[in-house]
């Protein structure tokens, strides 16, 4: 048997470590946690996680329908950091009434902690999670679109005006302001089922054309639309009073002509035992100087009650400058409601 070379033995070997080592260069791990990064790309962001860029205000997420009533979830967000959340919707009524009390501020606490809609449901409170969480993606949604317009646009807002409750169902309003002007309007929430269909489809995109036209809230009732036009034009007028002040929608807001130091504010439906209560404020260099309610109890003894305290709670409110005001004897619950709502709006002043 023929013995090979010792010079040969020692080329092969290490021609044999040169390709080994080649061949190891040559591959990549396949998931590599760094390697995005490393090559200068960013990490996919997380589903259902806050959205960063400085989105700043309150966003209202969709009404979402559960098996006892409808969840909506409003954030308010600082910077793109989420610093409070809340149900402005939640099933009420019998059992349902003990349910939302303990789980929706567990529920808010989980979004300011989580930062976003991965958070755990509720014990007890499955279908009341499931569409407070569904809201809350749909709010997180808007704020990420917001962000992206506002990097493209720093003077670009997305609106979404309370829910208006009518006769035939609920209308809330979405508007888009760029530059101090309506851009675009749509409803989210209209009347429907039966003739409702056809009216909405009908009256809903004229109000929209109207809004835009207008640039404000002032738009003429569509004709046989009599309770959805009012719904619009009370939520169309709820997302205008959301642009803050001197921030380029004063046009669109109609709060003082473009004074930065206007600001129209509408506090949150206050509800009371005989009906809600909802407060609107007008702000001039830091002074209250119209205070109107633009909800009350009614029907009944209620029309009667509210017609006599409403307007002399809206003149304490302008004389007190705050919301510390005195009761107006017999309408108790009224006074409470009405109060409670002004502090709300009060406080999107930061005063």
């Amino acid at each position: 048997m023929r013995k090979s070379h010792p010079v040969r033995r020692a080329v092969l070997a290490g021609a044999a470590t040169v390709s080994g080592i080649v061949l190891l260069l040559s591959l990549k791990p396949a998931s590599d946690p760094g390697s995005a990064q490393a090559a200068g790309q960013a990490p996919p962001a997380a589903a259902g996680q806050a959205p960063q860029g400085g989105v700043n205000g309150a966003v209202t997420g969709d009404a979402a329908q559960t098996q006892y009533g409808a969840v909506q979830v409003r954030l308010t967000m600082s910077n793109g950091k989420i610093t409070q959340a809340e149900a402005v919707q939640a099933p009420k009524g019998g059992r349902s009434d003990q349910i939302t009390a303990s789980s929706v501020p567990r529920l808010n606490q989980a979004v300011v902690a989580a930062q976003g809609a991965e958070i755990d449901a509720v014990s007890g409170a499955t279908y009341t999670s499931a569409g407070y969480k569904k809201s809350l993606q749909s709010a997180l949604d808007k704020a990420k679109a917001s962000a992206g317009a506002q990097q493209g646009s720093g003077d670009v807002q997305t609106l979404t005006g309370d829910v208006a409750q009518t006769q035939y169902g609920p209308v809330q309003v979405r508007v888009t302001v760029a530059g101090g002007k309506i851009t675009k309007a749509e409803a989210v929430q209209a009347p429907k089922g039966g003739r409702s269909d056809q009216i909405t489809a009908s009256s809903v995109p004229r109000l929209n054309q109207a809004a835009v036209a207008a640039g404000n809230a002032d738009v003429d009732a569509v004709s046989g639309a009599t309770y959805t036009s009012a719904g619009y034009k009370k939520s169309l007028q709820s997302a205008l009073d959301k642009a803050p002040a001197g921030g380029g929608s004063s046009q669109a807001a109609g709060s003082g002509g473009g004074r930065a130091s206007t600001q129209t504010l509408t506090g949150k439906a206050a509800q009371t035992q005989y009906g809600p209560v909802q407060v609107r404020v007008t702000v001039t260099g830091g002074k209250i100087t119209k205070a109107e309610a633009v909800q009350a109890p009614k029907g009944g003894r209620s029309d009667q009650i509210t017609s006599s305290s409403v307007p002399r709670l809206n003149q304490a409110a302008v004389a007190a400058g705050n919301a510390q005001i005195d009761a107006v004897s017999g309408a108790t619950y009224t006074s409470a409601g009405y109060k409670q709502s002004l502090q709300s709006a009060l406080d999107q002043a930061g005063g």
